[in-house]
């Protein structure tokens, strides 16, 4: 009888937690280049939300598509535009900043820019010295990302970095360019290896890596808005129509808010608004 009467106030106090005292979670899966800002945004969303916690991982722009698509995230995130195989009417985009792709080198490297021309050469395997491009007798050590990133993926396409193989569209960067896994691991390289030459987002550029200005162009927040420097692709958020709780709606809304799009100001982004 005891053991009952436990079990039956057990009971009744589980079912007097109210719904709205269990917190919410949201999960964004997706680009290593969104991460950042989305984890800003996350912490910032979560001071004066207190009835939501927000996750965040960064395996790529393509994990953040499939996941955004089959469920098992409530948002993806993507650093590129979508290809048109993976668009669905039902998949819907939000564009929540636009950056910059900064070509970056080592601090002890003394060149400030490069053509478009000169970075595509690199990439291909075409030029493999510095001093072809006006640079030290060194060899190139050229640094890429995995072809599930979606920085890869724009940087790709803005430096004519694909050719046609039996009908389809694959990659041209040489077979011998080092791979990075994220962003600040290309990042990492870059800064520790004098004669690397990497791509990174333009909001994580800071004093271990020099941007390289390409067409005589700097890489700068300002010229990507006006629309001068030409390395530059959309942050985008994705959900399923229909999908998002009434919760993440209410987050997908304050990330276009003026002030979500002061944070991506000030966090060396470009704002939307």
């Amino acid at each position: 009888m005891k053991k009952t009467v436990i079990g039956a106030i057990a009971l009744l106090g589980a079912m007097a937690v109210t719904p709205a005292s269990a917190k919410e979670t949201i999960s964004a899966v997706g680009s290593s280049s969104v991460t950042p800002l989305m984890e800003v945004f996350s912490e910032t969303y979560m001071k004066t939300n207190s009835n939501v916690f927000i996750e965040v991982q960064g395996p790529g722009s393509s994990a953040g598509v499939k996941a955004a698509k089959n469920g098992s995230a409530d948002l993806g995130m993507s650093s590129r535009n979508l290809k048109d195989s993976e668009k669905e009417p039902a998949l819907k985009e939000l564009t929540v900043a636009l950056d910059g792709i900064a070509v970056v080198v080592n601090p002890k490297n003394d060149l400030n820019g490069l053509t478009a021309e000169q970075v595509t050469a690199i990439y291909k395997g075409d030029i493999t010295n510095w001093k072809d491009v006006g640079g030290a007798d060194k060899p190139i050590v050229a640094i890429t990302r995995d072809t599930a990133s979606g920085t890869r993926g724009a940087f790709e396409d803005i430096m004519k970095l694909k050719k046609k193989i039996s009908g389809k569209k694959v990659s041209a960067i040489s077979q011998r360019a080092q791979v990075a896994n994220g962003n600040g691991a290309l990042k990492t390289m870059v800064a520790s290896n004098p004669y690397a030459i990497g791509y990174i987002s333009l909001g994580t550029v800071d004093t271990s890596v020099n941007a390289l200005a390409i067409n005589g162009t700097d890489a700068s927040v300002d010229n990507v808005k006006n629309g001068s420097y030409k390395v530059a692709r959309p942050f985008l958020v994705l959900y399923k129509e229909g999908k998002p709780s009434a919760e993440t709606q209410k987050f997908l809304d304050w990330m276009v808010s003026d002030s979500a799009q002061s944070l991506v100001d000030s966090k060396g982004y470009i704002s939307v608004n």
